[in-house]
């Protein structure tokens, strides 16, 4: 099978951090037929005690988890295990959160539908690689829309202070937020 021509090192150790309890199992039963040795975590709590007592080689852990943020899992692996290969998973995708997560320690930032093939190439890619350019780039609705959620989450998520800095009115922000974002 897949797991012949897949080199996970010595240490296969994995840790999948998710509040979907379906889509946790589905992935940690993918993962561990790829040749990972697969730990599950639903919680902010359960994956931070998971990598203080035997810190995982890999890691996929979702951002947003019911008691907290996910990116506290991946600070919480990359002090424990510098050499760790972290991917942080969401639902919401926004550069802002893509950045902040890179910046803290994770090799690769995925959006939610990602499916097992799509976790191992980001697990395994090596940095040195440059991805190729995107087959459908963000339209310009996107792009405007990225920014102000990255505006909105440096003003911690203070609508009156996004809407100052972007020269906006309060109530067109507010309707700008409340919509999906374009695709």
């Amino acid at each position: 099978m897949e797991s012949d021509t897949i080199d996970l090192g010595h240490d296969k150790s994995l840790l999948l951090v998710d509040d979907d309890e379906a889509f946790l199992k589905r992935l940690g039963k993918a993962m561990e037929k790829r040749g990972f040795d697969v730990t599950l975590a639903e919680t902010v709590a359960a994956g931070r005690a998971i990598v203080e007592a035997r810190p995982p080689a890999y890691a996929v852990v979702d951002l947003r988890l019911e008691d907290g943020n996910g990116l506290d899992v991946v600070e919480a692996l990359r002090d424990r295990r510098p050499d760790a290969r972290i991917v942080v998973l969401t639902g919401y995708g926004a550069i802002a959160t893509a950045v902040a997560a890179v910046k803290i320690g994770a090799v690769d930032y995925l959006s939610k539908p990602a499916d097992a093939t799509d976790v191992t190439n980001a697990l395994l890619a090596r940095t040195s690689q440059l991805p190729p350019p995107p087959e459908n780039p963000m339209s310009a609705d996107r792009v405007r829309w990225e920014h102000i959620q990255r505006v909105y989450e440096m003003c911690d998520r203070n609508v009156s202070e996004t809407a100052r800095r972007l020269n906006m009115h309060r109530r067109t922000l507010q309707r700008i937020l409340a919509k999906r974002s374009p695709k």
